[in-house]
């Protein structure tokens, strides 16, 4: 269906011909924006669920400068939609928006306006003109007609809106925030958000949140999802970005993806803008934003926070533009990680609760006291059943890409009589930076087999396949053909079904290497211990080391590959030395 293309059931002159339902009240949804939708097909399911008294349908106002990509979510909701130009033949009950910036036909029917972010703390730019307005703030005809409810999150707004414009007075409605009733309502899911993002035990996940703009985060500073990415070890963070959704309908998802190609490469975790960015803020242990929403959402959510950016558009005298001063800046010239750190090593529980309660009041009741306005401004009695409480958002799975090349730092402390202490860190290669060695401090490249740049993989010192899990046996003939496949590299490593990884070395000897107890290593950080003792010119044969990594410690033991089952050592033998390697025992 194209945007003009009018409807017939079930609104319409003709509709009682056609319909299946027939409904006492009509709601129209206003659909002008992705991240205005989003809100309203957030918030009206949980209020008119169950109520065969209301059809509700959506209209589509093309006019946005962000209209990208509302077409598209309206149909893969199966939202019945109307052409903002056949609005002014129905005569809807109500009207519900989460755009302010919307031209509604003359009409009685009241116009419900709730707040697509929070509050009212940002001036953005005027489509009518050259100048900019208070986003939040209806059109002057709406307020003059006294058809408009503004639903507000805190009672302050109220104030500020009257001066901002007198026509309000009278027409507010303190009803809360019901993102973050929701919010609050899924912590209880975080280790389940965590799972889905891919995101592993003891690793850290920072979240870098972006309202939309040349001052924004994304707009200021869009380089800062590689540089965290090259300075966080890949086993103790990961990092996820959140565009606003204006982002990405202003400039289309290959352009946004184009501009973090390195970055996603290297295991950038891009939110989806329609869906996920509330399960990866309650899944975070910190965030980085601006002068946006969600930063503000990550504040009520104690989470620890630095700002990469704070644009002038902020309006004084709000609870957003109070994180200015509340929020640590985040300072490009300064290592980052050792900011991250302070900045979650300096937090202190509820450090942004005098922020948070400027900006939210009734908590938990938001949709309760929606949901007993909306029938009120329908004049229908409520339903018997009760009302929804606030619900967890769902648990989405997310594909994520991990980085398959990896620049692998593997630092080496020796005490006589005691087994040597390894600190492993790993970096996405494609973004590293200096590798300086000194005698127990090493660098090497390794590479997933998967890895589809061949400069990297024709530079690696180790090859690694994590993509199958085979028996001793198959993983010693796996790692032989690495080798020959990949003639510049030194080390390969496979996954084993005991646990365990099989690791060959270029002179054709292999080793099993494996943990006392618990999970075993991965290929890479198996091979990573192989590499150790070779540098180290330690024996294969017997070795152990303690490998650290991030706040992650076990002892790893190589010993030689179990012979297949039933085949002798003298067996064994004869068959390595068939293949022109010397026999390992």
């Amino acid at each position: 269906m194209e945007s003009d293309e009018r409807i017939l059931v079930p609104v319409g002159p003709d509709a009682a011909r056609w319909r299946t339902f027939g409904t006492e009240r009509t709601v129209v949804a206003a659909a002008r924006t992705v991240t205005s939708l989003l809100r309203v097909l957030d918030v009206l399911p949980e209020i008119v669920h169950d109520d065969p008294r209301i059809t509700v349908v959506f209209a589509y106002d093309p006019t946005s400068a962000f209209n990208n990509g509302v077409l598209d979510l309206l149909r893969s909701q199966g939202c019945r939609i109307l052409p903002w130009s056949q609005l002014g033949e129905i005569t809807p009950d109500l009207l519900i928006s989460a755009s302010e910036n919307i031209k509604v036909p003359h009409g009685d029917y009241p116009v419900l306006v709730l707040p697509h972010g929070v509050g009212f703390h940002k001036q953005v730019p005027d489509s009518s003109g050259p100048g900019t307005r208070l986003s939040g703030l209806v059109h002057d005809d709406l307020l003059a007609a006294r058809r408009a409810w503004l639903a507000i999150s805190h009672p302050d707004q109220e104030a500020q809106l009257a001066a901002a414009h007198p026509g309000t007075v009278g027409r507010t409605v303190l009803v809360g925030d019901p993102c973050l009733d929701r919010l609050r309502a899924s912590v209880r899911w975080r280790e389940r958000y965590r799972a889905a993002l891919g995101v592993a035990a003891g690793t850290r996940l920072v979240l870098v949140s972006s309202t939309w703009g040349e001052e924004s985060l994304a707009g200021s500073w869009p380089g800062l999802p590689a540089d965290l990415l090259a300075q966080l070890p890949t086993d103790e963070y990961r990092v996820a970005l959140v565009l606003h959704p204006n982002v990405w309908s202003a400039h289309g998802d290959w352009q946004v993806r184009l501009m973090q190609r390195t970055a996603l490469e290297s295991g950038l975790i891009v939110v989806d803008p329609t869906d996920g960015w509330q399960q990866a803020l309650v899944a975070s242990d910190l965030v980085i934003g601006d002068h946006g929403s969600v930063t503000l959402y990550g504040a009520a959510l104690d989470r620890p926070l630095l700002l990469g950016a704070f644009g002038s558009e902020a309006v004084h005298g709000t609870a957003g533009y109070a994180l200015r001063s509340a929020a640590v800046r985040l300072e490009p010239d300064h290592p980052l990680r050792q900011q991250l750190d302070a900045a979650s090593a300096g937090h202190r529980r509820d450090g942004f609760a005098e922020v948070s309660a400027a900006a939210f009041a009734e908590p938990g009741r938001a949709l309760s006291k929606l949901r007993e306005l909306v029938y009120d401004l329908l004049h229908l009695p409520r339903p018997k059943q009760p009302g929804r409480g606030p619900r967890a958002f769902p648990v989405r799975a997310l594909s994520a890409t991990t980085a398959r090349s990896l620049m692998v730092h593997t630092s080496v402390v020796r005490v006589p009589g005691d087994e040597p202490r390894v600190e492993v860190r790993r970096f996405p290669a494609a973004l590293a930076g200096e590798t300086a060695e000194s005698e127990s401090a090493f660098w090497h490249l390794a590479c997933d087999v998967e890895e589809p740049d061949t400069r990297l993989t024709e530079s690696a010192a180790v090859i690694w396949s994590a993509s199958e899990v085979l028996t001793p046996d198959a993983g010693r003939q796996r790692v032989s053909s690495l080798l020959a496949d990949f003639p510049g590299a030194r080390i390969a490593a496979v996954p084993a079904g005991d646990g365990r990884c099989v690791v060959g070395v270029r002179d054709g000897a292999s080793v099993h290497v494996g943990t006392a107890e618990g999970p075993g290593p991965d290929p890479g950080t198996a091979a990573a211990a192989v590499y150790v003792c070779l540098r180290l010119g330690m024996p294969l044969e017997a070795a152990a080391m303690t490998v650290v990594q991030g706040r992650r410690g076990r002892r790893l033991v190589l010993g030689p590959v179990p012979p297949a089952a039933g085949q002798s050592a003298v067996s064994r033998a004869r068959t390595s030395a068939a293949r022109g390697l010397p026999p390992f025992s």
